[in-house]
């Protein structure tokens, strides 16, 4: 039976916000010490993003594939594995699914004594004097390019007719678990356009005006990797 676009759409809204909810969650709640048990760090965030892509692939992947990032649907778009109306309609969708995760999170916080909406809030991706390492500007924008590069990747292989179906989650949420691990300290990491734009909205200032950044690095990295793909798969 053929999905409706408009299920495929739903589903990629609520997957982006799975995906935003709990990553950027993890590091606005759970990755600073606060009263209670400490803070989870680093490599909790970066298994908070990996595992809710783990587990959206599976809950969402047999209805619309489960890209829940702009930067995806325009390499499987470069790739010809999905039409240009739909993958318009995924990114939308995507971009609604991280807003609202981002306001839903700015709901949260509201509620915890003392808290401010500071500069890069909400767990916005960023770079230079002030955020994280203080890695400039072509650092950032390489390590997002590369990083969306071998993601998309890892993609492309796990589930193309070489790869295993069955475990592609598995393959896919552990390889943005390693790019978290490496890319935390430079950018946040971000190789999501959507995942950058839904806290950005909110946060503002810094955030907002480096979003182009998150936007055009993946975006170049994804297209790369549909076309060494193309390349290979013809070969």
């Amino acid at each position: 039976m053929e999905i409706k676009s408009s299920t495929k759409y739903f589903a990629e809204m609520i997957g982006t916000f799975a995906l935003v909810f709990f990553g950027c969650g993890a590091a606005v709640v759970s990755g600073v010490s606060a009263s209670g048990p400490a803070g989870i760090g680093l490599l909790g965030i970066a298994f908070a993003f990996g595992l809710a892509v783990l587990v959206m692939c599976y809950a969402i992947g047999g209805i619309s594939g489960c890209h829940i990032n702009p930067a995806i649907t325009i390499a499987m778009l470069t790739a010809g594995k999905i039409k240009a109306a739909d993958a318009l309609g995924y990114i939308i969708a995507q971009c609604i699914g991280a807003v609202i995760a981002a306001w839903v999170l700015w709901t949260i916080q509201k509620g915890l004594p003392g808290w401010q909406l500071g500069e890069w809030a909400l767990g916005s991706n960023g770079w230079g004097e002030g955020y994280g390492a203080g890695y400039n500007t072509a650092s950032a924008f390489v390590a997002e390019a590369v990083l969306t590069f071998l993601f998309l990747f890892v993609i492309f292989g796990a589930t193309g007719k070489w790869g295993n179906g069955t475990t592609a989650g598995v393959a896919i949420g552990l390889t943005l678990t390693c790019i978290h691990l490496f890319c935390i300290p430079i950018t946040g990491t971000s190789v999501n356009p959507a995942r950058s734009l839904g806290p950005a909205i909110f946060a503002g200032g810094n955030a907002l005006s480096q979003l182009w950044l998150f936007i055009a690095a993946p975006i170049v990295g994804g297209i790369a990797a549909a076309l060494v793909w193309r390349a290979m798969d013809k070969s």
